[in-house]
């Protein structure tokens, strides 16, 4: 790639609640070059675009007494989560919720807009992708994530075979098209290139700590930095083009909590072949080094995410695709 991708971070979510088409669409116009949706299924099986399943954080249907009765509680390997679930309503009966901003005390302008948005579907985004990638003069990209995929498919609403028709139908499906699929499960990105045909990218996302679910659930002792060392690189790359790993696995943090050196995961995973995009750089204080943070409760993101461009990664996430752009165009 001629220079590093940036990767709307569920829209430009910084600045409009998370995972709404208007999210997305000032992404877009702001100069991202992929908008990432988050993928989860409703109770009659259609893919829609949610950070989570359990939605009382970023939907009013906690508000809503028609769906008092759906409130439950269920248990995902060792958490217990209760709420309300994209699985327990059908698509037109989450289509009558209304978005939400997911960090009003972080974000506070954005819950001007809280009520003003519904739950977008995979084909509404790929739709207003088509249609922005004309008006604006460039191939709009679109980075899916597949969320708690083993869960999902657990429950008999599998997500990735809708996935692939979908993008299927979009023409999208296709060596060179401006797709990535993303997952914190392996198994599921391996049965999309073996088994359901994936013919673009496939990025497994790493965290700082812990395992992903399906191996857990399979007996799998290995963990994320298992997976992240130059073997488990190495055999990543028999099954996935990149990683997204946390960012601070790419740029670590001083032990006072300041912007540190650069690690080797970029050196390691170009040595396997394998692309770098780390997630996820916003402007607010607490997640930012400590040396970065400012006096209004923001702070220095374009410093952080050049530093990171200055290890060598291939793209990066972002919720303020202004800073983004930013920072790529002062780092180039």
């Amino acid at each position: 790639m001629s220079r590093p991708i940036l990767i709307a971070h569920r829209g430009a979510s910084g600045a409009r609640p998370e995972h709404t088409l208007a999210a997305y669409e000032l992404a877009a116009r702001s100069g991202a070059d992929y908008l990432e949706p988050d993928l989860v299924a409703t109770a009659d099986g259609h893919l829609v675009a949610r950070h989570e399943n359990e939605i009382s954080g970023t939907t009013d249907i906690a508000d809503r007494p028609e769906f008092a009765d759906r409130r439950t509680t269920k248990v995902f390997g060792d958490h217990r989560v209760t709420g309300w679930f994209t699985e327990d309503l059908t698509l037109e009966e989450l289509r009558t919720l209304r978005c939400r901003e997911r960090l009003p005390a972080l974000r506070p302008g954005n819950t001007a807009y809280d009520g003003q948005f519904t739950v977008p579907t995979l084909a509404e985004i790929l739709d207003l992708r088509a249609r922005l990638s004309v008006e604006l003069g460039r191939d709009l990209g679109v980075y899916v994530e597949t969320k708690f995929p083993t869960y999902f498919r657990a429950i008999a609403l599998p997500l990735e075979e809708p996935l692939m028709v979908a993008l299927e139908d979009a023409g999208l499906n296709r060596p060179g098209a401006p797709v990535f699929l993303q997952s914190f499960e392996l198994g599921n990105l391996v049965a999309l290139r073996q088994e359901l045909g994936a013919r673009v990218p496939l990025i497994f996302l790493a965290e700082r700590t812990g395992a992903p679910f399906d191996l857990v659930s399979a007996g799998d002792p290995r963990t994320y930095v298992d997976l992240l060392t130059p073997e488990g690189l190495a055999d990543l790359a028999q099954a996935v083009d990149g990683v997204g790993p946390d960012k601070d696995l790419v740029v670590g943090r001083r032990p006072d909590g300041g912007l540190g050196e650069p690690t080797s995961l970029v050196g390691d995973a170009h040595s396997a072949g394998l692309q770098v995009h780390p997630w996820t750089f916003r402007q607010e204080n607490e997640f930012l080094p400590t040396d970065l943070r400012g006096p209004d409760g923001t702070g220095d993101v374009v410093t952080e995410i050049r530093a990171h461009l200055a290890a060598g990664v291939d793209g990066f996430f972002t919720d303020h695709t202004d800073l983004g752009v930013q920072a790529r165009a002062g780092a180039l």
